[in-house]
């Protein structure tokens, strides 16, 4: 299976480090982020898993449930949670799937046979609360991810579902963003009351309008 922009995020259920787990359910209404790692005590995941877990309270506050994943077993995945702790010092909290079957990582086509016929590719999938996909993004396993990247993209399109703006390159939290082509100029400057910049008719630039 391809999983592509805009289709709904399978449902599944799975055995994980903190138990028993359905998908949808655990996610709830939350915005939800899952993360492929292509084994267990393995640099790389180990840094980003501890990365995530640092991150504990920027995805909180933006409503985001996160969530891991590898083909490795429940009680190997348990004692690599110890070695993440420690040596990363942090306290993983959230679950860890255990997917030996290799039943998620099809649904979600995080193995790609030409990187490796047996792990999973280092992908990461954001999820709306609708359960449609809004990013996907697969790094080789030699590269870890960038987690200001991936907050920077949360931002993004949490700011993009509620208004009629898109964001430019490289922009962050509080900076200008720009209004979408579907709205004229005329309703622009009506639905964005702290200005619209107008550059070309199609380039318009407006404050970020959910905040003060």
């Amino acid at each position: 299976m391809s999983l592509r922009l805009g289709d709904i995020a399978p449902n599944f259920t799975a055995k994980s480090s903190l138990g028993d787990l359905d998908f949808y359910e655990f996610l709830g209404n939350s915005w939800g982020i899952l993360f492929s790692h292509p084994a267990d005590y393995t640099p790389v995941c180990t840094t980003e898993l501890g990365r995530t877990a640092a991150l504990k309270e920027e995805f909180e506050k933006r409503g985001v449930k996160v969530l891991a994943l590898s083909v490795d077993p429940v009680d190997k995945h348990v004692g690599w949670i110890k070695d993440i702790n420690e040596t990363q010092h942090v306290s993983v909290e959230f679950p860890i799937i255990a997917d030996e079957d290799r039943k998620v990582s099809e649904l979600y086509d995080f193995i790609h046979p030409n990187a490796s016929a047996t792990l999973t590719v280092r992908s990461l999938v954001i999820i709306a609360p609708d359960k449609t996909v809004k990013l996907i993004i697969t790094y080789p396993a030699s590269t870890g991810r960038n987690f200001v990247e991936v907050l920077r993209v949360v931002d993004s399109l949490q700011l993009t579902a509620n208004y009629s703006v898109a964001t430019p390159a490289n922009w962050n939290q509080g900076e200008n963003v720009i209004v979408v082509p579907a709205i004229s100029t005329e309703d622009a400057i009506k639905k964005f009351p702290k200005g619209v910049e107008v550059v070309k008719p199609y380039l318009r630039y407006t404050p970020q309008p959910n905040i003060d």
